[in-house]
Order: C-alpha cells, then sequence, then structure tokens
C-alpha cells in the first residue's frame, strides 16, 4: 500500500524552505529525558498507543516524532542514514507508517488552513490493511491541533479502538486547541526550548547539512532571540528575520509616535498576496518580542539588553496587564486573519495603532 499518494505540489506545509524535513535529519539535539522516556516504554513491552508529543514551535517535536518511528518499524535495530527504515521513511514509502497533515486544495493553490476528515478517513484502509512490512504501524498527526471538529472526532474513534502494534504519534503547539477526549486517551510526552549549548549545536547542524552560512554577529543574534528554537533561529539567519526584527525594535522604540512613512513601507512589504510567511514571520517576531518585554518587567529575567532599555521605556509593573490585553488581542487578529483570509494591510495597521494607544493612553 503506498502511504503517501502524490496529491500536491513539491512544497509541504509548516516545512521550512531550503531546510531538511524533520523526517530527513538524523540528528536530534536535546531532548534526552524524551528519548529515555519513550524507549523504557519500547523495551517494557507495554507500550501506550497514542503519545500526545507537546511543546513550543520548533523545538523538534517532529524530529522527535521521527525518531521515535523509526525506531519502532526497525525493532529495535540501530538505524543510520543508510538503514532501509530511515530512507523510507524520510521518502514517506515505508508502508507501515501513514502521515496525516493539512493537504493541498487545487482550486485555491494553497494549503487547507485545517486537517479536514477526508485526511482522516485515509485511517481506514491504513488501519484495516495487513502491516505491509509485519511488525508496528505508525500514524502520525503533524499538527494535531489543526484537526477540525469533524476531523478530531474521526481520530477520535480510532484512538478508542486502536488495532494491535499500532502507534498513534500526534504532535502539537497549542495543546489546548485538542478536544479533552483526545487528551485523555494519549501519553503527553512534554518538551521545552533547547538550552544555549544544544540550540546552537542544531542550528549549526542545520545549516551545514542544507548548505546555508551565516555570520557570528548574524548567528548571535538568531540563536538569542529564538527562545530555544531553531526553526526560529533558521528562519531568522535564512530570510530576512534579523531585518524584521529590528525595523519591529525601531518602531516600538518610538512608540507613542509613529513615523508614517515607515509603518507604510512595512503594510507595503508585507501585506501582498504573496507574503504570507514573511507576514506570519513579522507579526510571530513583533508577538515575541512584547511577550520578552512583559516577562522582563514581571521577573526581571530575559531579553537581551536592548530589549531591556526598551522595557524600562514602555512596560512597567502598572501597565502590565494593558500590554498583556494588547498581546492577546494581536495573537487573535493575526488567527482570525490567517484562517478568513481578511485583509492582511488593515491587520498592520491596526496592530501598530493598538500598541500606540497602549503607549499613550498607560505610559511608564
Amino acid at each position: 500500500m503506498a502511504v503517501e499518494r502524490s496529491r500536491g505540489p513539491a512544497a509541504e506545509p509548516d516545512r521550512l524552505a531550503g531546510f531538511s524535513a524533520p523526517r530527513e535529519v538524523d540528528h536530534l539535539f536535546g531532548h534526552e529525558a524524551a528519548l529515555q522516556e519513550f524507549a523504557d516504554a519500547l523495551d517494557s513491552g507495554r507500550m501506550h498507543h497514542a503519545w500526545l508529543i507537546v511543546g513550543p514551535e520548533g523545538v523538534g517535536k517532529a524530529t522527535l516524532a521521527y525518531r521515535f518511528t523509526r525506531a519502532v518499524l526497525a525493532e529495535g535495530e540501530a538505524v543510520d542514514q543508510g538503514h532501509p527504515a530511515f530512507r523510507k521513511v524520510a521518502a514517506l514509502s515505508h508502508p507501515n507508517l501513514l502521515l496525516i497533515r493539512r493537504s493541498w486544495v487545487e482550486k485555491s493553490k494553497r494549503y487547507s488552513q485545517w486537517i479536514g476528515i477526508d485526511e482522516v478517513r485515509r485511517l481506514r484502509a491504513f488501519l484495516g490493511h495487513s502491516a505491509g512490512e509485519g511488525g508496528w504501524r505508525v500514524v502520525i498527526v503533524d499538527r494535531a491541533d489543526e484537526l477540525n471538529q469533524n476531523a478530531a472526532n474521526a481520530l477520535l474513534k480510532a484512538l478508542e479502538e486502536p488495532p494491535p502494534q499500532t502507534l498513534f504519534l500526534l504532535i502539537s503547539s497549542a495543546e489546548g486547541r485538542l478536544p479533552v477526549t483526545i487528551r485523555s486517551r494519549t501519553r503527553t510526552l512534554r518538551v521545552r526550548g533547547l538550552d544555549e549549548g544544544d540550540l546552537e549545536r542544531a542550528v549549526r547542524a542545520a545549516l551545514e547539512r542544507d548548505g546555508h552560512e551565516a555570520d557570528d554577529k548574524a548567528l548571535a543574534t538568531a540563536l538569542a532571540l529564538s527562545e530555544g528554537s531553531v526553526r526560529r533561529a533558521l528562519e531568522l539567519i535564512s530570510s530576512e528575520g534579523i531585518d524584521l526584527y529590528e525595523e519591529i525594535a525601531s518602531s516600538l522604540a518610538v512608540l507613542p509616535e509613529i513615523e508614517g512613512p515607515r509603518l507604510h513601507r512595512q503594510v507595503d512589504r508585507l501585506a501582498g498576496i504573496g507574503d504570507t510567511e514573511r507576514l506570519d514571520l513579522y507579526l510571530s517576531l513583533l508577538l515575541g518580542l512584547i511577550e520578552r518585554l512583559i516577562r522582563f518587567t514581571a521577573t526581571a529575567e530575559g531579553a537581551t539588553q536592548d530589549e531591556r532599555t526598551l522595557a524600562s521605556r514602555l512596560v512597567s509593573p502598572a501597565n502590565l496587564g494593558h500590554w498583556a490585553e494588547a498581546w492577546e488581542a494581536i495573537s487573535e487578529a493575526k488567527t482570525e486573519a490567517f484562517a478568513l483570509n481578511l485583509d492582511r494591510s488593515l491587520l498592520v495597521l491596526e496592530t501598530w495603532f493598538r500598541l500606540q494607544a497602549v503607549a499613550r493612553e498607560h505610559p511608564v
């Protein structure tokens, strides 16, 4: 049975352009406790049939899931890049592996916003088939928090009555979006952002593996801003992420004033039809910066030296709640705009007008 059919273009949802997909990565940095917990469960012979791998964006959850997958499908053998299990999993051609993810919509020429019922219905044929190479079958849901209600209900039925030797690996950065009924039927494995040493090693390995270069200043800036996320660090290095961050910091530094020409340049740069990834990165960087300003004000921890100076200008214990409310409102507006394909120009403008209002009405 061909598990992964060609149902769209070569590009994949959520894949960072120019870098290997998690299933193609042969080395995992950090997460030793998670690896050991899974290995102990596998060795014990009492493997839970469903695991929910939860953690921040870009810290290696999918890489971890594929590491687990290879271990199970190789039945305890050591797996390197030359092992058949590694090659088949990397190519999504292993008959005992099913990947459920957002699907390509030919009409709109884009990936769907959610994982729909048709994707999860593929489970029926996969689970009803005899395992193609004997042994375990593995179902990866990436990302589980993107399941719509009907898809979540269909997955729940499979989790309630799993066939023998079937392993479900659900990957999520937003555990709260998952129905309680699904969470209650999984064993939760929590992972955190990488520490400084593992983060730098992981980023350097990715750059070398995929033929990218970064000067020392760019690398240091990306590592400082990534909050333990390999993906965020690579986004900053390989794209215009550092430029976007500096633009954001400069705009925050002059609040409550807004420089009209600068804002309109940002809108022109971010709101085009082909600018979705850049806008997503821009808003993620903005939200991350505001979050660090809030955290530093509340705990005196985190943030770079420049960000601490910025926090002293904008955020204080007295107005902390207002900045937190602004963060939440911007986050919700971003989610809604992307889900409903709303006006991106208006999203950027309203974001800065909201921040201007907080800085003006609740000064330090």
